[in-house]
């Protein structure tokens, strides 16, 4: 039994627990996989309460997953106990309502639930499992690595039943400003600038309500479906479990940021290296300023260039250079910088790259390192945060390094994504 325990930790940590569609686990033997994924769950739910049976799991008759709740923090209604796995290459979430029992298992724990006979419905908006005993949840192991999905916020908000119940990273603005003694309770409005904001609910008792509230900060939360009162319900929210889910805390984003190259249209700036009436030496007209596209251009790919819900444009900058291609501020902001956050991703099944982010504080004279080079995303984007303490005048850009042509392994120099650019004032 020790043995089987093994391999179902395995299987969780590294996303293998699959639909289990009758294929056999075991061809020779003719074994039905036992455990369905976390969509093979959530899929047997029709718009009704279902109570689950091998017919409706595809012959399963448990799941699994690695404990991400934690009800220290009284931020979320009690007896609810949240896990999540990686499923397919997203990470899906499952909420288990098990009463008035204390949960006696923690973060990070691997668990397998025995679900026969459990009712899977909602609860207002909220999805979840309900029927269930504390003694038909086994933990296997302790201490495991919980994944956290970067994500912007117009992503979020158009997937949300995607990301439900599962751990998230944004970075985000308190909308409007925090006045002063301002603290976590109640339903605030986080911004990225997406256009899409979400409540940040916090409980009257939570631990850290009465804590002052971040002009702008990293959060690590859970996407709930919840209400005013803190039960579940039918708004959209994050919550955060305990304090220290909250970092990188600084002064707000800017006016008018991020700059999500989404306008002018791609045609504008089509060719990596211009020199015309129009986008004299590369330099382009865009919705912060006016920025210099060194060996890039304005890129709208779906399925290959990197941009964010519910863009449809980003940067891509040329592959193979011996010289930095830039993607540069031509303006000053006055304010100095707390914070610069973007997002960078290779260009489709690109090699990677490496890029520096960098800042000028004389008017673009001189350009200094912000933070050590960074190897671009492979397969997908990912969401950089670099803090900073820049007073007065500064602009910034980021650097595509001159590594050469790509020969693998020696050299990578694909092109490369960046987008979503956002600069908060010291």
């Amino acid at each position: 039994m020790k043995k089987i325990y093994i391999i179902i930790l395995v299987m969780l940590s590294s996303g293998l627990i699959f639909n289990s569609c009758k294929k056999d686990a075991d061809h020779a033997a003719g074994v039905v996989n036992p455990f369905a994924a976390l969509h093979v769950l959530k899929n047997a739910y029709k718009g009704s309460d279902v109570q689950l049976n091998a017919d409706n799991l595809a012959g399963a008759s448990s799941i699994g997953g690695i404990v991400i709740s934690n009800l220290s923090g009284k931020n979320f209604p009690e007896g609810g106990l949240i896990i999540q796995n990686l499923d397919r290459g997203l990470t899906r979430g499952i909420l288990i309502d098990l009463g008035n029992v204390t949960i006696p298992f923690a973060v990070g724990d691997s668990v397998v639930v025995d679900v026969i006979g459990a009712t899977l419905g909602k609860k207002s908006s909220s999805l979840q499992l309900s029927g269930i005993s504390i003694d038909k949840i086994r933990k296997i192991t302790s201490g495991n690595l919980v994944r956290t999905k970067s994500v912007g916020l117009g992503e979020l908000t158009a997937n949300f039943e995607t990301y439900e119940n599962t751990l998230v990273k944004v970075v985000a603005d308190t909308k409007p400003l925090p006045t002063t003694g301002e603290t976590y309770a109640g339903n605030k409005t986080l911004d990225d600038g997406s256009g899409a904001p979400i409540v940040l609910h916090t409980q009257a008792n939570a631990t850290f309500s009465a804590t002052s509230l971040p002009a702008s900060a990293t959060y690590v939360a859970i996407p709930v479906y919840g209400n005013a009162t803190g039960d579940y319900g039918d708004v959209k929210q994050l919550r955060i479990r305990t304090i220290d889910d909250v970092s990188n805390a600084s002064g707000p984003i800017y006016p008018n940021w991020p700059e999500s190259f989404e306008s002018p249209d791609f045609t504008v700036k089509g060719s990596y290296n211009m020199n015309t009436p129009a986008i004299p030496n590369n330099n382009v007209d865009l919705k912060t300023g006016n920025w210099k596209l060194e060996q890039a251009i304005l890129g709208n790919t779906a399925g290959r260039d990197r941009f964010n819900n519910p863009g449809l444009q980003c940067i891509r900058m040329q592959q193979n250079l011996s010289v930095p291609a830039l993607v540069q501020m031509n303006f000053d902001l006055p304010n100095g910088a707390s914070k610069v956050t973007y997002w960078h991703g290779a260009y489709y099944t690109d090699a990677i790259s490496t890029l520096r982010l960098e800042y000028s504080t004389n008017g673009g004279t001189t350009w200094v390192a912000a933070a050590p080079d960074v190897k671009a995303q492979s397969g997908g984007s990912r969401q950089e945060t670099v803090l900073l303490n820049i007073k007065g005048n500064v602009r910034f850009r980021i650097n595509k390094l001159g590594l050469g042509t790509t020969s693998v392994p020696n050299i990578l120099n694909g092109r490369l994504c960046i987008e979503d650019i956002a600069i908060y004032s010291n």
